[in-house]
């Protein structure tokens, strides 16, 4: 379990561990990863910790040697490596750029590596759950490496679900809208709350429990017929996603497509759709958009406003 140290790593890290899992507590900080491995550890659970950049191979290699080696084995891996940056756009400099990505996108492929060799190997199956983040999906001002690396995670799980089928083994993605340290960071309230209320809810909007809660599941057992999708969470509705399929489709039959021809048709899809065909700014999609306080950048049109047609 990487970025176990606190946060949601650290929810989903106890709830594993209450769920009788034996855990390895990874991350950046030793202090952390020691105090939920003690944690877990009063309250009966099996812990070991390890901490150091598991965007290095070294340490992700060390993850699975302790897993071995402490309890006899490794069954899931969970890929929540994260520490958010700003100021991450195009103007940034290539030493932020680099840290962002190296950050998660290294750190979410090396540990996935180095589980991934150790199955086949062994020939045993396992569940990979890798956590990334809505802005991932719909991005915002700043965060153009952020919003990169944490989309690149959905690819790598794809592409590990495919590969390592014939390993009996999953991997699925978690894109929870939670209250975290990025959570805070990106609300925007004059009294510094992050402008939730209670009222009418029996637990907190925003909880981490119901994410650690899909995770445990999700590196379980019963799990193990479900891969190569991406979840949501949003309070206590979970969401199944689906991209990159085909929404509607234009044909010219059996001839060859002119760039006359895409002009006078291309607006069929979007009318047949109601995509908007001009940059937008998806996070309005998402059911509590208003909480995080995010105004839609200048000049872009919301997603109910689709562009006429040139053709009228």
């Amino acid at each position: 379990m990487t970025g176990a140290g606190r946060g949601l790593g650290r929810a989903i890290a106890l709830e594993c561990a209450r769920e009788g899992a034996a855990v390895v507590v990874a991350d950046a900080s030793r202090e952390s990863a020691t105090s939920v491995a003690e944690q877990i550890s009063g309250e009966g659970g099996r812990s070991a910790p390890v901490y150091g950049d598991v965007s290095d191979t070294r340490v992700a290699e060390r993850l699975v040697r302790v897993a071995t080696e402490r309890f006899g084995g490794l069954d899931a891996l969970v890929n929540n490596a994260d520490d958010l940056r700003t100021g991450s756009g195009p103007r940034a400099a290539d030493t932020e750029w680099d840290e962002v990505v190296r950050g998660y996108v290294n750190g979410g492929c090396e540990p996935s590596r180095a589980v991934c060799r150790y199955w086949k190997d062994s020939r045993r199956p396992g569940r990979m759950a890798h956590t990334t983040s809505a802005l991932g999906f719909g991005g915002r001002d700043g965060y153009l490496g952020y919003g990169a690396a944490k989309l690149a995670l959905s690819s790598l799980s794809a592409i590990v679900s495919m590969e390592m089928a014939p390993f009996g083994v999953a991997s699925n993605v978690i894109a929870p809208v939670r209250r975290t340290r990025n959570f805070a960071a990106l609300t925007r309230s004059g009294d510094g709350s992050d402008g939730v209320g209670a009222a009418g809810r029996d637990f907190e909007l925003f909880t981490l429990d119901n994410c650690a809660a899909l995770v445990a599941f999700l590196v379980s057992e019963a799990s193990a017929y479900i891969s190569g999708k991406v979840f949501g969470v949003q309070e206590s509705n979970v969401e199944i996603y689906q991209s990159c399929v085909a929404a509607a489709e234009i044909t010219a039959g059996s001839l060859r497509w002119s760039a006359d021809e895409l002009v006078r048709r291309i607006d069929e899809l979007f009318f047949a759709t109601g995509i908007q065909p001009g940059p937008e700014y998806r996070p309005e999609r998402m059911r509590y958009y208003d909480v995080w306080g995010l105004p839609s950048p200048s000049g872009l049109a919301p997603p109910s406003q689709i562009t006429q047609s040139r053709s009228g």
